[in-house]
């Protein structure tokens, strides 16, 4: 399994951006997808994720209200739509698959849930 990030950039504060994560070497309907993302001098933290089928999505408090994760089966892909973005979301945003369904909300914002991972694509919010 493979994943492509994309989408990153740079953006004032308020604004929006959207994230799409490519999934390739295995379909998006057997796979669960989420979102983390790691500024610098900080751990890898949890932003998002959509359950296996796009059944349930899962999001960190933080981006609760402002972020959005949605499933494309057709594209294969997993997109993160980020609006009022603020200059703390700053980050490198890398999205990870698993083929199980992530059935609790401890397994969603759990990286080690995860066995695959994506490069990250950067994120920069100027205040």
């Amino acid at each position: 399994v493979q994943l492509q990030a994309s989408g990153g950039g740079l953006v004032q504060a308020g604004g929006s951006l959207e994230l799409s994560c490519a999934v390739s070497g295995r379909p998006l309907i057997t796979s669960s997808i989420g979102w983390f993302r790691q500024a610098p001098g900080d751990e890898r933290e949890f932003v998002a994720a959509i359950n296996w089928r796009g059944g349930i999505t899962y999001y960190a408090d933080s981006v609760k209200g402002r972020f959005t994760i949605s499933g494309d089966n057709a594209k294969n892909m997993v997109a993160l739509q980020m609006n009022s973005l603020k200059p703390e979301d700053t980050a490198v945003y890398y999205c990870a698959a698993t083929p199980q369904a992530l059935r609790t909300t401890a397994r969603a914002m759990g990286s080690y849930t995860y066995n695959y991972w994506g490069q990250g694509t950067l994120v920069t919010v100027s205040s």
